[in-house]
């Protein structure tokens, strides 16, 4: 039974009535959705569906027509540099530059994170994500699967609050699918809350404790299971 003065848990991640419209186009239309500390949390629909959309608010890269989004309590149009702080973003396209190598990079994203690494501690942090063979080769060299596990954790490298993954595991190979979805999940026991957007709903039932069914930038159907997160 609930006490009386027990307080609602809050959600981490707050959008309320989301709408993007880009000139006379909407394609994000009154979007509702809360994710909780510890979730994982999944956008499922097809291309075009207003996922990319919600996410780019979210980073503050586009403006909604109107609407609320909140990360821990912060207005993403009103603290963007806070909001952003906040939180690691992996975009369906890995974006690094392609002559550096993996050790240069990891070395790059550390010092922009504030997250000082040394030589042995990338060294066993890349053994770890399978790339410890790898580490003097250039980006351009590895293949999708190796690009996208740099990619989680380099957006993993500051432990944000909330990871934001847009189609991580799309042109992926069964095992390399397999291995990202182990490691979402053990950013998820080290303490980040995930949202992530897939029109895969084999990837959503076995990462996702929640889903929203997303299509034409409405939520027509969302689990309404209850969230038992701790504050």
């Amino acid at each position: 039974m609930t006490e009386m003065n027990e307080q609602p848990v809050r959600p981490l991640l707050e959008i309320k009535d989301l709408h993007v419209a880009y000139g006379t186009r909407t394609v994000v239309a009154g979007l509702t959705v809360d994710v909780y500390r510890g979730e994982i949390f999944g956008l499922l629909g097809p291309n075009g569906a207003g996922k990319t959309s919600t996410l780019s608010v979210l980073e503050g890269l586009i403006e909604p027509a109107s609407g609320r989004v909140r990360v821990n309590g912060l207005d993403v149009q009103q603290n963007p540099s806070a909001v952003k702080a906040l939180l690691g973003v992996q975009l369906q396209s890995s974006s690094f530059q392609d002559e550096l190598s993996i050790r240069q990079i990891v070395t790059l994203y550390g010092g922009l994170y504030g997250v000082k690494l040394s030589r042995d501690q990338i060294g066993r942090s890349m053994t770890r994500i399978g790339l410890g063979e790898e580490l003097g080769k250039r980006f351009k060299q590895l293949s999708g699967g190796q690009q996208q596990r740099l990619a989680l954790f380099i957006a993993s490298l500051h432990n944000p609050m909330l990871l934001l993954l847009d189609e991580p595991t799309a042109g992926l190979d069964p095992q390399s699918r397999r291995a990202l979805w182990g490691r979402v999940e053990r950013l998820r026991g080290d303490g980040s809350s995930i949202l992530l957007t897939t029109h895969s709903m084999e990837e959503a039932q076995a990462v996702c404790d929640r889903v929203a069914i997303i299509d034409h930038g409405t939520a027509h159907d969302r689990d309404t299971r209850p969230a038992d997160h701790q504050t």
